[in-house]
This record gives C-alpha cells, structure tokens and sequence, in this order.
C-alpha cells in the first residue's frame, strides 16, 4: 500500500476522532456549550431546540394540588412567597401540555430570574398593583387573562383562586413578536462527575413548607414530595426529575406586600452562592455564580469544572441560604 493512501487514510481517521471528542464533550457538558439538535434546558434531543419560551406562575398551596401539566415543563422553580410558603416557575419550550395550573400572580424576583432567558412569555394571575409598572418595564411579554383571554380557563374541581388554567399554545398564540426562543442559559449535560456522596433522600426546608426529593433506582429519577406527601400530576402521576439543583441564595424582604399585608419575600439569583445536585443517587457540591442579571447561571464542580446534568426534566430549588 503506498504512503499516499496510508497518509489519507490516517488523516480520515484522525478527523473523525477529533469529531467524536468534541462530540463527546458537548454531551459532557463541556465549555462547548449546547450539541445542535438538543435542548438547552433539558439536554434531550429535541424536533425545535429554539421553540419559542413560555414561563407559567404555577400555585402550590395544598388546596392547589396537584397541577396539572407540570410533569411536561423543562424546567421547575422552586421559590419562597409570603408566609413562608413556595409558589413555582414552570418553564415549557420542548414541550407544551394542553394545560398547566393553576395559575397564580406573579412576583417582583420573577423578573430578575427569568432575565437569564430572553424575552420570554410569562402567564400569570393577578399582581400587587404597585408591582405592575415595574413587571411593564421588564422585557418579559407579559401574558395575564386580560392580555390572553382564549387561552384561559376556570376548572369546577376546586374553588377560586386555585382553578385557573391556561393553555400554553393558545397563550403563545396571543403573545407579540420578539418572545425569544430556548438558547444556553448556563446548563450542561453529560457524565456524572467523580465523587458525591450516596445519597437516597433531600429535604429543603422553608418557613412554612417543605419540598424532598427521594431517588427512585427502579424510576431513574427523584421523586417529588410536598410538605410530607407524595406530589403528583392531575392525572395521578408522580411528579419527579433526573436532575434536582437546590440553589442556596439570598432571600429578603421585597418592597411590596400581599393583600394580607405579608411582605412579600425577595429571591436573589443573581450573584453567586453554593448549590448542591442531586443525580443518579448521589449528590454533588457545586458553585452557582451568575454575574448579571442577562448572564447565564453556571454550575461548577469543586475543582472549577462544569457540572454536568442528567438529560431531561430539571428542578431548581431557590433554597434559603
């Protein structure tokens, strides 16, 4: 065999292996950002890994369980509100149910954490009314019942405030042009790290609630419980994610108030903060760190690598510190 074909032979063989490593290290969550053809929010090979951002304010006081369409959103907030109880932010791109609620007002750090994503649509209900010049100015398309009136509806299985849904694709329908699509907001994933710890059970504690997390081997996922009950979707299903991040950060008074006269509690997500992942059963320590409020939040390892997700589903927990 002559030197010529040897030499092209090895030159193939050579480009493919540098297109399996860099291939590789994007499913690993390297700094080479997000493979084509996945989503960024879930790592999950998708038909529109750009489809267009809908944030849905989701009520989780236990006359509003269970929800309805949550186990089909990419990502799942976790904050605290007044009286030390939690609310959610339940983003959908990849994946959008006929419903999701029920749909309840939105809050003054909604606006700083969901930055990191655009211009996104946001459906809520209702909203302090000094809060609604500041939620104006915002750059999030803002998509309550008066702006989208089609796309909402009252269930008759429980009383208001907690029976009202909205229907994702109709609300898209209604929103103006410029609602930005899924891009990188600071997610990778891939292997598991080395180390963690094994780790079968994670409770985040708040005021007046709580959320756990219990590994299912059988599932491959966590499993979601709230305030000490199994949480699970209106269809009966358990609710629960392969990836699980419990943000430590700042949480203090906002200037704004609830009808009850509560302060309404301020979630800080911009800065940076410890964090802990919960994966494959095993939980990992990591570093959060988002300098602006356009920036992404970036998850990182003890040793200053990036911390790699399981694919799909994703919760986050804004924990207080």
């Amino acid at each position: 065999m002559g030197s010529g074909r040897i030499g092209r032979r090895f030159a193939r063989a050579s480009a493919a292996l540098l297109v399996a490593v860099a291939v590789l290290a994007g499913c690993q969550g390297g700094d080479g950002g997000v493979p084509e053809g996945r989503s960024p929010f879930t790592g999950e090979r998708v038909e529109d890994p750009a489809a267009p951002v809908l944030v849905v304010k989701v009520d989780n006081v236990p006359a509003a369980r269970p929800p309805t369409g949550l186990e089909r959103a990419d990502i799942v907030y976790v904050e605290q509100v007044e009286a030390g109880l939690t609310r959610l932010l339940a983003v959908y791109s990849s994946d959008l149910p006929p419903s999701v609620g029920p749909v309840r007002s939105a809050r003054e750090s909604d606006i700083e954490l969901l930055r990191q994503f655009g211009e996104p649509a946001l459906a809520y209900s209702g909203v302090q009314s000094r809060l609604i010049p500041v939620l104006e100015d915002s750059p999030l398309h803002l998509l309550p019942p008066g702006a989208a009136p089609d796309a909402y509806s009252r269930g008759t299985d429980r009383p208001a405030p907690h029976n009202l849904y909205v229907a994702p694709k109709a609300a898209l329908d209604a929103a103006p042009d410029g609602v930005s699509g899924a891009d990188d907001i600071g997610f990778r994933f891939g292997a598991a790290p080395e180390g963690g710890r094994a780790d079968a059970e994670e409770t985040v504690r708040f005021p007046n609630a709580t959320v756990s997390f219990a590994w299912s081997g059988r599932e491959d996922r966590w499993l979601v419980s709230m305030d000490g009950r199994a949480a699970t979707t209106s269809d009966g299903d358990r609710l629960g994610a392969p990836t699980v991040v419990v943000q430590h950060v700042t949480i203090r008074d906002s200037r704004f108030r609830d009808s009850g006269g509560n302060v309404t509690p301020y979630s800080e997500t911009v800065g940076s903060g410890e964090a802990t992942v919960l994966r494959d059963g095993r939980a990992y320590e990591a570093r959060w760190s988002r300098p602006a409020p356009e920036g992404d939040t970036e998850f990182t390892t003890p040793d200053g690598g990036r911390m790699a997700f399981a694919e799909g589903q994703v919760w986050v927990v804004l924990a207080p510190r």
